[in-house]
């Protein structure tokens, strides 16, 4: 069953059996962040942790643009508030990027057009990122007076590594979307017209699959970079052992024996 939820505004959410896909959809002002946007990211992506139902997420953008970023304009209309304005706006967004990556769902980033700013952060803070042939990457804050945020300069360096992380964000290169994948900021480049077809394909991998399982994979990748080998294994033991006690993983094993495709809750 598709719905859609009506009460955001500058967002697009529409759940389609236990997919919801999120589409940013201010393409007037090239997706770019304001408060009211900031505040609906915020909250959608807490309707998708809080739904059990979800096993994937698409977040992508309406119009030629993914998101260009904040909304520069909006941050001129703070006025002498600037400086509160744009921590609310931040602390919104940042709320949105956490819950995305501590749900149990992954999310996949369909990147329609430019991604730039917040808009590169937010692309490469997904579990698995697509990009269209249009696509182009840049940091662009520094062009503006202004410093990094939305996640970029904890996912960037982990991703890419220190050197280019410092040369993206201090020079604001611009990344194609054939450079964004072999620097190793995504995982694929696709044609436009097949962009929203192959993250769907990709979906539909997560709602076939055990959700317990990819939820701890999810989990475990998060904490690699910060953990000793003994305490990541002891948190691998966790969850396997979780996940083996579980309907799904007594499903696997079980359609494995009996060589056959498992059918996970």
């Amino acid at each position: 069953m598709t719905n859609s939820e009506p009460n955001y505004k500058n967002l697009k959410y529409i759940k389609d059996a236990a997919v919801v896909t999120i589409s940013l959809n201010r393409p007037d002002s090239a997706n770019g962040l304001n408060t009211a946007l900031a505040a609906d990211l915020a909250s959608a992506s807490k309707r998708c942790a809080d739904d059990a139902s979800v096993k994937a997420v698409i977040l992508t953008g309406e119009g030629r643009f993914f998101c260009a970023g904040g909304d520069i304009q909006a941050m001129a209309d703070f006025g002498d508030q600037v400086s509160a304005g744009l921590k609310g706006l931040a602390d919104d967004l940042h709320k949105a990027i956490s819950t995305f990556a501590r749900m149990d769902a992954p999310l996949i980033v369909a990147v329609n057009g430019t991604a730039a700013g917040a808009g590169l952060s937010m692309a490469v803070a997904g579990d698995l990122v697509l990009a269209a042939e249009s696509a182009k990457f840049t940091m662009a804050y520094t062009k503006a007076g202004l410093s990094p945020d939305g996640s970029s300069s904890y996912y960037l360096p982990r991703l890419i590594g220190l050197r280019r992380t410092q040369e993206l964000m201090y020079s604001n290169r611009v990344l194609s979307a054939a450079e964004a994948q072999q620097w190793g900021l995504i995982n694929k480049v696709v044609a436009e017209d097949d962009l929203l077809d192959e993250a769907r394909k990709l979906a539909a991998m997560f709602t076939k699959g055990a959700k317990g399982a990819n939820a701890a994979v999810k989990q475990l990748l998060s904490q690699a970079f910060d953990n000793s080998l003994e305490t990541q294994m002891e948190l691998e033991g966790v969850a396997i052992a979780e996940n083996a006690g579980s309907s799904d993983g007594l499903e696997g094993v079980a359609a494995f024996l009996e060589k056959r495709a498992p059918k996970f809750d």
